[in-house]
């Protein structure tokens, strides 16, 4: 509703017979003003998360001047996706100038009337992807997200994507441009991810980590988990200055002497993920498991995987200490459960400086780094009393 002069005083979802917000709006000086302090007085709370900026706006309307600026019926449309603008505008994708579409175009030569069904898939933590098909065939392109050229070496993501289509890990990889990161796969209908509560999954995909690391297959790229949160608290630390939380400077003493441990075990080193946790496997409908997104990939300590897997699945110990069973295909010794527990510690060190970073770049990554800080707290000491008081509670 409006007054005489146009200006909206009172806004209902739903209703008939009245006038209905769509399509473009105004904000001036004092709009804006009022709007940004509001928004960042309620940013943070739990109930601002999935609001528009609408919904904001009624809440406040009072505290606000808005006038309404009517138009005729069929005026101003509004689409929901690629596919109802094309409906609209048959030739919109041909005028439009879109890198996305070109790179579809060159991959998989079709034409551009051919794509169709494009759609958002959920966001990652390091990257963007949509859904697309063309014809039956339905495929993703992968755009990557902020920050990630400063901290994924795509060469070795491309060496290692394609070594793992050889081992039968992921054949759903088409192409990726190594220089720029995007990058385009198939799509499986109704995948579901893995389970990480369920004792048959996890043992299949131990397995698979196990193939990966009996391979002869090798790369250019070196992962540690030390020396990559070493990178990325440099990172941090030339984005926003030194770490001032409580607690961070002894955690990162912790992992330095843990770091030393480590490198005096001299495990074998192999291929290995590095992101291998429950939302980088897909299992088909014919109950196939697919391991993907290889960003993190590199030659390195075979204990990372396991370390990784662990902290991103949230394993309690005793399912840990089960999945690292499955991996040997026997009850591992003393010093490989110590090894393995202390790549937990690490890949929660490793992940929790690297939200810290990720934040620093503008990007939430929510629940995600409390989780890897809490693994991170828990295994360092833990890990580290294993090493230097003996045996104690892990026998």
């Amino acid at each position: 509703e409006a007054d005489a002069d146009g200006r909206i005083e009172s806004v209902r979802i739903g209703g008939r017979d009245a006038q209905i917000m769509m399509g473009h709006v105004y904000f001036d000086r004092a709009f804006s003003r009022s709007f940004v302090r509001i928004l960042e007085e309620e940013y943070d709370l739990p109930a601002t998360a999935d609001k528009l900026w609408e919904q904001i706006y009624v809440d406040h309307i009072d505290e606000f001047d808005m006038a309404i600026r009517p138009y005729a019926e069929g005026v101003i449309n509004e689409f929901d996706s690629l596919d109802e603008l094309r409906d609209f505008d048959p030739y919109f994708l041909r005028n439009v100038d879109s890198e996305v579409f070109d790179n579809i175009v060159a991959v998989l030569g079709c034409t551009m009337d051919e794509i169709h069904d494009v759609y958002p898939l959920k966001q990652g933590l390091t990257n963007l992807s949509c859904h697309f098909s063309v014809g039956d065939d339905e495929y993703v392109y992968r755009h990557p997200g902020a920050g990630t050229e400063m901290i994924v070496d795509r060469e070795a993501e491309l060496v290692a994507q394609s070594l793992a289509k050889k081992l039968g890990l992921d054949d759903t990889y088409l192409f990726e441009d190594p220089l720029r990161g995007w990058k385009i796969s198939r799509f499986i209908p109704n995948a579901r991810q893995l389970d990480p509560h369920d004792r048959d999954q996890v043992e299949r995909a131990m397995k698979m980590a196990r193939m990966l690391h009996d391979s002869s297959m090798e790369t250019q790229r070196s992962f540690d988990f030390y020396d990559e949160a070493c990178t990325y608290l440099s990172l941090l630390e030339e984005a926003k200055g030194k770490v001032d939380i409580a607690g961070f400077s002894e955690m990162a003493k912790q992992a330095a002497r843990l770091k030393l441990h480590i490198d005096a075990d001299q495990a074998r080193r192999c291929l290995t993920h590095n992101d291998f946790f429950a939302l980088n496997f897909l299992i088909d409908e014919q109950d196939k498991m697919y391991l993907i997104d290889w960003e993190y990939s590199g030659m390195s300590d075979y204990a990372s995987d396991f370390g990784t897997f662990t902290v991103c699945c949230e394993l309690d110990f005793d399912q840990a200490k089960e999945a690292l069973g499955f991996y040997f295909g026997r009850t591992p010794s003393f010093e490989e459960l110590r090894h393995n527990f202390a790549h937990v510690a690490m890949a929660g060190w490793c992940w929790y400086v690297w939200s810290l970073f990720k934040e620093s770049q503008g990007e939430c990554v929510g629940e995600w780094l409390y989780v890897y800080y809490r693994y991170a707290a828990e295994y360092l000491e833990r890990v580290l009393s294993w090493y230097e008081d003996g045996e104690g509670e892990s026998a």
